[in-house]
């Protein structure tokens, strides 16, 4: 599995690709425009993320913007609906707007920080990504 992690949190970062790590190949980048260019990359190559980890809150872009520039460039690309990066936003940000928000934009999941590692595991076999 491929796996981008966008946070711009040293600490979280750190957390994240260490954990991840299990699990795939780990990239990780600071904000949302670094994760718009490392997936348009991915695109170039021909070896798209499985999952992209975006954190909301980050300079130059925000998390949300990031998600729906994704969802954009994939609609753009006439990417199938079973074919879509699967985007876990993660947050510090807990209230029912912003996660809403985040679904509406189209995330498959959102975890709130501090990250429960146990839950996360069981968001990714939902959504197909483990086993």
């Amino acid at each position: 599995m491929r796996i981008l992690i966008a946070e711009d949190d040293f600490t979280s970062r750190l957390f994240m690709k260490k954990f991840l790590s299990k699990y795939g190949e780990c990239e990780v980048v600071v904000d949302g425009i670094e994760a718009i260019d490392a997936y348009l990359n991915s695109i170039k190559d021909e070896n798209i993320y499985d999952l992209i980890c975006l954190d909301i809150m980050m300079p130059r872009l925000d998390g949300m913007r990031a998600l729906k520039s994704i969802r954009d460039i994939e609609k753009q690309k006439c990417v199938e609906e079973d074919k879509k990066v699967k985007i876990i936003m993660t947050t510090a940000l807990n209230d029912k707007e912003t996660v809403l928000n985040a679904y509406d934009s189209g995330c498959e999941a959102y975890a709130s920080k501090p990250i429960e590692t146990d839950k996360f595991i069981v968001v990714m076999r939902n959504l197909g990504l483990i086993v």
